[in-house]
């Protein structure tokens, strides 16, 4: 009785640790190619029905794929999205240098965006910056900062989220009148879903609970021995 009541309880024990989840963990990408290796499911925004040279309002919804979002630029009061590039490949920027590109509001269950991040200039066209921009990505767990030192169009930045995404942002890392922050082929997915893998506390916790489990089994067993010798 006793070594099946010690069994019940070992199990019960891995069964209450593995439902509950770990911490969000953030991963960053620098390669496309890798970037859509995690995804399960992903659509992508490339921005080609903008109007390049052209002021757009202050915040839109737009989707990539399945995959819902609103993207705004709504520092201050005269702030405004504008679409930059040409008309073969337009891009995302903002009408004011000083001011970042929020990405958020999306779809339930989006746990990954990348995107081509880089400057243009004040024509929406593309400029090298030595000071680059900064892209901060929030989760459920905190918030997540890269920094890119002079940044091409074809510079891609991604990140995946175990526990989904609430909001992405862009802006210049040292603002200055000849420098704006543009994004390209916004990808938003799902990343595959993988066995949780206990944490090293919920390890030891577990360990912690078959030593007691055993020392326990082990003591009834003597005291029974000892009762009835």
């Amino acid at each position: 009785m006793t070594k099946k009541f010690g069994l019940l309880a070992a199990a019960a024990l891995v069964a209450t640790l593995a439902a509950n989840p770990a911490q969000a963990t953030v991963t960053v990408y620098t390669n496309l190619a890798a970037f859509n290796a995690a995804l399960a499911a992903s659509g992508t925004d490339t921005f080609n029905n903008l109007a390049p040279g052209v002021a757009l309002p202050t915040s839109l919804t737009r989707t990539a794929g399945a995959f819902g979002y609103t993207v705004s630029s709504a520092q201050t009061a005269t702030s405004s999205l504008y679409g930059a590039g040409s008309s073969s490949d337009a891009w995302l920027s903002n009408n004011l240098n000083s001011d970042a590109i929020v990405f958020n509001a999306f779809t339930a269950g989006t746990s990954a965006i990348g995107a081509n991040f880089f400057g243009s200039d004040i024509n929406g066209a593309f400029v090298a910056a030595p000071l680059g921009l900064t892209v901060t990505v929030t989760d459920a767990s905190g918030t997540v900062t890269q920094t890119l030192i002079s940044p091409t169009t074809s510079t891609f930045l991604g990140f995946t989220s175990t526990g989904g995404l609430s909001q992405l942002t862009v802006a210049a890392t040292v603002p200055t009148s000849s420098y704006w922050a543009t994004v390209n082929n916004l990808t938003l997915g799902r990343i595959s879903v993988t066995p949780t893998v206990p944490e090293p506390a919920t390890w030891a916790m577990m360990l912690v609970g078959f030593g007691m489990i055993g020392a326990t089994a082990r003591y009834r067993r003597r005291k029974t021995a000892l009762t009835f010798a």
